[in-house]
């Protein structure tokens, strides 16, 4: 049973890598959950995670400015499902929910900004290679949309619309692609090497300021790379990883014109554990800390992340059928 728990576990650790809906790497963190593993037929997956994300670093370029009058934060909420059709074929549901604060600080002028509300969801359909890599490894290929569930008309308490990095919402499809690999160690059964690739097409909101404008978020490509392993201790299964990971987002567009101050590239590392309190029920939590940011411009980029969630499965299945 410890064994057979090793993929979903390493996937769980390893598979939520953000589609950020701002200039400065805020928003919701869509994709930084997506990726539940493909397990066997009639499972269902569930997960809820809770996201902090602080950006109070100023960067121009990649040079951090001694500038403390900005800072911003996002918390949210964000569930997942999936449910397996058959071992390999499998559709997998998130929904968020997205609180965002902005503070600046000049002159002893304070400027304070929140929005709440339900941000975009997801939905992905994904497909299983066992053994494509050789033994005890799988890759899994998903392709999925996002839809514009959250509002994107949010106006301030002066009556002035917000723009867009502050919306729950984007406004726009946009159009996902997932590539996850893994594979196990000979030498160590319990350790796993892992890897994923998304990338995010975006769309175009047609209705920004009030119809007025078009708002156009750059293409997103993200990658995680890392190692998880497993240890029992006290009769709990515990799950430490180490996971690096990229992102790079091309800049904005309003009216199909390059916006300033949007962009850029970031490199994270990861530490995580997972705690598998009972079978098939998963506490995870990961810390995740900047250590290159290159900013187009001049940009709030991440300071501190901090993500906690819970995960299960059930399971429904009464036969295996392979596709």
């Amino acid at each position: 049973m410890l064994l057979r728990s090793i993929p979903f576990i390493s996937f769980i650790l390893l598979s939520f890598p953000m589609v950020s809906q701002t200039c400065c790497s805020g928003g919701v963190p869509l994709s930084n959950n997506l990726g539940l593993p493909i397990e066997e037929r009639g499972i269902w997956q569930f997960g809820l995670n809770y996201d902090y994300n602080n950006l109070n670093t100023l960067n121009a370029g990649s040079t951090k400015l001694d500038d403390n009058s900005r800072k911003r934060i996002t918390n949210s909420v964000l569930f997942s499902s999936a449910y397996s059709i058959t071992d390999r074929f499998a559709l997998e549901a998130l929904l968020s929910w997205v609180n965002q604060t902005r503070r600046i600080t000049q002159f002893g002028n304070e400027n304070f900004t929140e929005t709440s509300g339900i941000g975009d969801a997801v939905l992905m359909a994904k497909y299983a290679f066992p053994e494509a890599l050789g033994a005890k490894s799988t890759v899994n290929l998903g392709l999925g949309a996002k839809a514009p569930l959250g509002r994107s008309d949010l106006a301030n308490e002066d009556g002035f619309l917000l723009t867009a990095d502050l919306q729950p919402g984007s406004g726009a499809w946009d159009i996902l692609g997932w590539l996850s690999l893994s594979k196990a160690f000979e030498f160590r059964p319990s350790a796993t090497f892992s890897a994923n690739f998304i990338y995010r097409s975006t769309g175009v909101n047609n209705s920004y300021l009030n119809g007025t404008s078009t708002y156009e978020f750059g293409n997103v490509f993200q990658a995680n790379v890392g190692y998880t392993d497993q240890f029992l201790l006290f009769n709990t299964v515990f799950n430490p990883g180490l996971i690096f990971k990229y992102r790079n987002a091309s800049i904005d567009k309003i009216n199909s014109i390059n916006l300033p101050n949007t962009g850029g590239e970031w490199v994270f590392v990861r530490p995580e554990l997972s705690v598998n309190i009972i079978t098939n029920f998963l506490v995870t939590l990961r810390l995740e800390l900047p250590i290159y940011s290159y900013v187009v411009g001049t940009q709030l980029t991440p300071t501190t992340r901090f993500t906690a969630g819970v995960y299960f499965k059930l399971n429904n299945k009464n036969n295996t059928i392979n596709l």
